[in-house]
């Protein structure tokens, strides 16, 4: 089956990030079929990310086979630019007049350092659009502070709610608050543009890790400013007002309940044999059950200790809300990611890797994937795109420039 243009077909987007939040945001873009075009230093490696392991893949370029650089940055281009002189300045001003956004994600005192606010750019494009990703903001208070994920985790109360209640705070096992972050820079940037393609005048956008984790707290922050609740950690990772949603033991590990709808209580008593708790008056409502929650954490292990997981699993499909709990492995062996195109394999040099596919599929396709670029791959390529001849490109490289 051919592949339908993708959505983001004709946007251009230059993207001076690295690391995660940023890099997340945009490797949505790309494999929604917009142009993104990284910039990377070439005095200093370019992307950190670049060199980080623990696990490298084969058969790619080294500047680019680091696995976390590689999940990151599927389906980019890469060009070197040496953005602390004045001559990669002027290059990146001419490649902003082409585009029709610039995305960063640098400490939040660096961009106007750099020449990447909307002042300094929009004299060559007045429709760009300028994402500003940062850690705290741009704000003079936290301007200067370096931002990460955890750090914001911290912050923000989101440990406070991750974890046992017996054992100390814990930061969620990925980096949830960069690719939140990533997402709602990636969207802030399509909404600008398809203002700018209208009004003819493109904008500033400003997103922080700090905001994002805190605008994460949602309901539960809305608890504590409206009703004064401070919520905690739940034993085993459980809801704070719905019963039962949370993990109980099977006969060999474990399985999480889901049941939000009050119907779901009727459909699970019955599948495992106990449709006598149905009308059982400590269980019938939510509120009854969350007095009884120990009481029926017991009687679940109980009722849910005579099969496996998996035998419970083939029970529930599509009656009771449950997921078997799996470790990584697992998780990507899972036959309903292997046999239905959640994985893709990405052409190499000498041979292929596997990677996770994207989430959105467009009339029913996801978007093919092409290896991350070795550092600085489409420099001379997208130079020559806005104007630079051989000899231009070749006297940058002589000064640093590229």
């Amino acid at each position: 089956m051919s592949q339908a243009p993708r959505p983001l077909a004709g946007l251009k987007v230059i993207a001076v990030e690295q690391y995660g939040a940023a890099p997340f945001g945009t490797l949505h873009l790309a494999q929604l079929g917009a142009e993104v075009i990284k910039i990377e230093n070439p005095q200093d490696g370019g992307d950190v990310s670049r060199t980080v392991g623990p696990h490298f893949i084969e058969g790619v370029d080294p500047t680019a086979a680091s696995g976390l650089f590689q999940a990151l940055n599927l389906n980019k281009r890469s060009v070197t630019l040496d953005l602390s002189q004045a001559g990669g300045r002027a290059v990146l001003a001419r490649l902003a007049g082409t585009a029709d956004a610039l995305i960063h994600n640098l400490r939040g005192d660096v961009p106007a350092r750099l020449g990447l606010t909307r002042a300094d750019l929009a004299p060559f494009n007045p429709r760009l659009v300028v994402v500003h990703l940062t850690g705290y903001g741009r704000e003079p208070e936290r301007a200067r502070w370096p931002g990460y994920d955890f750090l914001m985790q911290a912050e923000a109360g989101h440990f406070a709610l991750t974890g046992d209640p017996d054992g100390p705070p814990a930061r969620f096992g990925l980096p949830m608050i960069d690719y939140a972050a990533g997402l709602s820079a990636a969207l802030g940037l399509v909404s600008a543009v398809m203002a700018a393609r209208t009004s003819g005048q493109g904008c500033e956008i400003d997103v922080s890790l700090f905001d994002t984790a805190l605008f994460h707290l949602s309901y539960i922050g809305q608890w504590r400013l409206t009703h004064g609740h401070v919520q905690g950690r739940e034993r085993r990772s459980a809801h704070a007002a719905l019963v039962p949603c949370q993990l109980y033991r099977t006969g060999d590990g474990w399985i999480y309940l889901m049941c939000n709808k009050e119907k779901f209580w009727g459909a699970l008593c019955r599948a495992i044999g106990r449709p006598e708790w149905i009308e059982d008056e400590r269980f019938r409502r939510f509120p009854d059950r969350k007095r009884h929650r120990d009481l029926i954490e017991t009687m679940l292990d109980d009722a849910l200790s005579a099969r496996t997981t998996a035998e419970w699993m083939a029970v529930f499909a599509g009656q009771v809300p449950a997921a078997p709990v799996h470790d990584i492995a697992q998780a990507l062996d899972n036959p309903f990611v292997t046999t239905t195109g959640r994985l893709q394999d990405v052409a190499t040099g000498e041979g292929s890797f596997r990677a996770i596919a994207g989430p959105v599929r467009v009339d029913g396709q996801r978007a093919p994937l092409t290896a991350a670029p070795a550092l600085g791959a489409d420099t001379d390529a997208v130079l020559a795109e806005i104007g630079y001849g051989a000899a231009e490109i070749a006297e940058m490289r002589r000064q640093g420039i590229a």
